[in-house]
């Protein structure tokens, strides 16, 4: 099963959990069983069905640019990170 691993920023939506085992193909769907089992995860990560421009998604260490379309194995890291600017 996939294993999500999720910021300190947004492990408040999460009880303090830092990885979840969950179950899904895609990125949407990993994204969407963490929405069942942490309500609000969802709204910190997806807006109007795209990723939101301020996270980055890496699947095995490989920062994705399908965004919820991006295939997740059933051994896979799925990481949520906030995306950093430079300047």
């Amino acid at each position: 099963m996939p294993v999500a691993w999720i910021p300190s920023l947004m492990q408040k939506l999460t009880g303090g959990q830092h990885q979840i085992e969950v179950e899904g193909e895609t990125v949407r769907q990993v994204v969407e069983a963490l929405e069942v089992l942490h309500p609000g995860f969802k709204d910190r990560i997806v807006e109007d069905d795209r990723i939101k421009t301020e996270i980055a998604v890496a699947v095995d260490g490989e920062v994705v640019a399908s965004g919820l379309r991006a295939k997740v194995g059933p051994e896979s890291e799925v990481h949520f990170l906030p995306a950093l600017a430079g300047g």
